[in-house]
């Protein structure tokens, strides 16, 4: 039997949403080309500050680690960074492309690293397949880096360069390909036999595939307690077996077996099914002859050895996992390599040892046991979900991954004596693990699991604009909305052809054509049953659903849509006010207001009210505070709310300032559970340390804000486009706080990216109402 051999990658997407070749290139060629840059951490806007960077001030810090190297932690970067280190010999399942194609993949480990466990890391590709020229390159460029990730590295040649650096190096090096599937994988096994009630050291295995990932997988199998007699492993060339004269040291380990056996045979009565080679190679028939509680892990992508669907049909006892995010237990490598790495970093590991290895299985394992918060539940847009056949390993965005896996890395590099920095203070240290979460968009990795849960039928009022096309094609794709595309059929069609969009099923409707003629007169004779009394006659109400915003309005309020979102070329207040004339506002809402989502280096920043209300008076105010405060609840996000002004706690007396203290003294009294102070300026509602020297009374003192009400219009909209502009960040919103059903405004101008953030929003906002 023949099988190619594919190692899984540590970049098994997130989300198996269809991409398209010009949608990657563009991805990756857009703005600044790449997907990482390097920032300054220090100022650089004065003399002084490049005097103190570079020359002189920079001798200083040479002459301290000239004098003890282990200053260098102190003084430069190097205790947080990593090297990606490729020579493009495996790269995906690209095979041998070479160090230059490799980049780009190298750059999206990085930004793994990044986004996960904030690491920054140095991409580098080699341009060396000897593994003695490679190894005496990454041993030279060493000192520059905290630690080493190999990655892309051929099998065999990957054994004996991860051998020897680690021999010959003091900082943590793991070649991910190889140990981070063992890793993940090593957990949902442990899981999946407590589940079916086996012994790892009984268990017959069967893997097929024999590269790096596979033998790494057997290997650390074996430290948990398997038998390598147990082990029937298969290359591309059959059973490894005594017989075979043509197996590497590496394979020798596996090669117990006395005679040759098919793939098939093998699966008779065989407790555990690992692939890590190629799709559709095992039939249904081979998993119906594997012995009670089967465990399958098929683990090639994008298609398993054996379909998810056809696995589940076949046994109703199985306990299944796939590297695919759309089916139940994803082994995927991001849930190990930069929480190892993390922990190694921080107690300034001298290796990765296999303590290390197996303290990060055990603590993947024991986590998804553990009560899943409702966050995470949330974002997956499930009801519940608990430890089971369908739960075996924690799901890749679960938050607690880092001050999980992470602390259980640092102790067991402690306990086997090669941590030269060890941590005393354990409850601090999940504290700055925690506050490391802060640095990524997981908000809107959030919204995007949730939306995809559920996702709700969207009108797109604005259908004729090539943007809006090719953001409800993206949603679409994704998984996040059913896609209503309002305007001309054949100004859509027109576009949709020269800009090759594909949108599955697409929904056309032009609210001006015959086709709606019935559909204008039962949504205007209800609009106008709702405005009679505003002035509006029935004629001018049927008249109205010929204007999209009105009709995209009545499709949400009439039930043939959820959601509605417009803006994109049109006035704001043309947007808004057919929105509240038709959807109207929720129970006990007197204020509709607009928020401003912000993804900062400091986390999500909520900016309210940005876009609707002049001069609210203290009351609206606080009704705008604790309307946005529901709504960050909504997203998982616990509100700390600073009123704005600029005065701090009545130091300089005005209409602003006083106003904003009335709406704290009612928010306080209303809802005394809400974290809410002011009024207070921005940089000490911002700035921990002004806030504790002058306010330690405050409600804000030790608190990380997150939410900023401005006292009117102009400072808010005028803030929020500030900090838009000068942190370069995504912007999401504005999002309508207040009405009934959701209904949001796009910037004028957005990019296709915001437009789609803003779908998420809205459909997350649907799902509630």
């Amino acid at each position: 039997m023949s099988l190619v051999l594919l190692t899984l990658s540590p970049l098994t997407i997130l989300f198996m949403a269809k991409v398209r070749k010009q949608d990657a290139l563009d991805y990756h060629a857009s703005g600044r080309p790449g997907k990482i840059e390097v920032i300054p951490t220090k100022p650089y806007a004065s003399q002084r500050d490049l005097s103190l960077a570079y020359s002189p001030g920079v001798a200083e810090p040479c002459l301290k680690i000239a004098e003890n190297p282990d200053d260098v932690y102190k003084y430069t970067s190097k205790a947080n960074l990593v090297a990606v280190i490729s020579n493009g010999t495996a790269v995906l399942g690209l095979g041998d492309i070479g160090p230059l194609a490799s980049k780009p993949v190298m750059e999206g480990k990085g930004l793994l690293f990044k986004i996960f466990a904030d690491i920054d890391v140095f991409d580098i590709e080699i341009d060396a397949k000897d593994p003695e020229l490679f190894i005496q390159t990454v041993k030279a460029i060493a000192p520059t880096f905290g630690g080493i990730n190999l990655e892309d590295i051929k099998a065999p040649e990957a054994f004996e360069i991860e051998r020897r650096l680690k021999e010959e190096l003091d900082i943590p090096l793991m070649h991910d390909d190889q140990h981070g599937t063992a890793i993940i994988s090593a957990a949902a096994l442990l899981n999946s036999l407590e589940l079916a009630k086996k012994k790892i050291g009984k268990v017959k295995i069967v893997i097929s595939g024999a590269g790096a990932a596979a033998i790494s997988c057997a290997k650390l199998y074996m430290a948990l307690g398997a038998s390598v007699n147990n082990i029937f492993m298969f290359d591309s060339k059959g059973l490894i077996h005594a017989g075979r004269t043509d197996l590497d040291e590496m394979k020798q380990i596996f090669a117990t077996h006395k005679k040759e056996a098919t793939l098939e045979e093998s699966f008779k009565g065989a407790d555990v099914f690992i692939g890590l080679s190629k799709g559709n190679i095992v039939s249904k028939e081979m998993v119906a002859a594997m012995a009670k509680n089967p465990i399958v892990f098929a683990l090639a992508n994008p298609d398993p050895e054996i379909s998810y669907r056809d696995a589940m049909a076949t046994r109703d006892d199985i306990i299944m996992a796939t590297g695919r995010s759309d089916h139940p237990n994803q082994v995927n490598n991001v849930l190990g390599f930069p929480f190892i790495f993390r922990g190694a970093l921080d107690v300034r590991a001298t290796g990765i040892n296999e303590e290390m290895k197996l303290a990060a299985v055990k603590a993947i394992a024991n986590l998804a046991k553990e009560t899943i918060p409702e966050e995470v539940i949330e974002a997956y847009g499930e009801k519940h979900i608990s430890f089971g056949r369908d739960q075996i390993i924690p799901k890749p965005l679960d938050p607690r991954l880092i001050y999980h896996v992470a602390p259980a890395v640092a102790r067991a590099a402690m306990e086997s004596g090669i941590a030269k920095n060890p941590i005393t203070d354990w409850d601090e240290y999940e504290m700055i693990l925690k506050k490391r979460l802060g640095l990524d968009n997981k908000l809107v990795r959030n919204l995007t699991t949730k939306a995809q849960g559920n996702p709700k039928r969207v009108v797109f009022a604005e259908a004729d604009n090539v943007k809006i096309l090719k953001a409800a094609q993206n949603t679409a794709e994704e998984g996040i909305c059913i896609p209503v595309l309002l305007g001309k059929r054949r100004v859509i069609e027109s576009l949709v052809a020269e800009y090759s969009i594909e949108i599955p099923d697409m929904i056309i409707i032009d609210p001006k054509s015959d086709t709606e003629k019935m559909r204008r007169q039962i949504y205007g004779k209800a609009f106008f049953e709702k405005r009679k009394r505003k002035g509006v006659t029935e004629y001018e109400a049927i008249q109205l659903m010929r204007e999209r915003n009105h009709f995209g309005a009545m499709m949400v309020e009439m039930g043939d849509a959820d959601a509605m979102i417009s803006g994109l070329t049109r006035n704001y207040r043309d947007v808004v006010r057919p929105a509240i004339q038709v959807i109207g506002l929720q129970k006990d809402v007197k204020t509709v207001s607009g928020v401003y989502i912000l993804n900062t280096k400091r986390g999500p920043m909520f900016l309210a009210d940005t876009t609707i209300n002049t001069n609210p008076t203290a009351e609206q105010i606080a009704e705008i505070t604790f309307n946005v405060a529901k709504t960050l609840r909504k997203f998982k996000v616990t509100p700390k709310i600073a009123l704005l002004s600029y005065s701090n706690f009545g130091s300089s007396p005005g209409d602003d300032s006083i106003k904003m203290a009335e709406a704290v003294k009612i928010l306080h009294e209303n809802h005394p559970t809400l974290i809410v102070d002011g009024e207070v300026q921005a940089n000490f509602a911002l700035n921990n340390d002004l806030m504790n020297e002058k306010f330690s009374f405050s409600q804000l003192a030790n608190k990380e804000v997150n939410t900023l009400i401005f006292p009117n219009l102009s400072s808010g909209n005028i803030a929020y486009k500030l900090l838009q502009e000068i942190t370069e960040g995504d912007a999401i919103g504005p999002i309508l706080v207040g009405l009934r059903k959701s209904v949001h405004v796009l910037q004028m101008g957005s990019s296709v990216r915001e437009i789609v953030n803003m779908v998420k929003v809205a459909v997350v906002d649907a799902q509630t109402k």
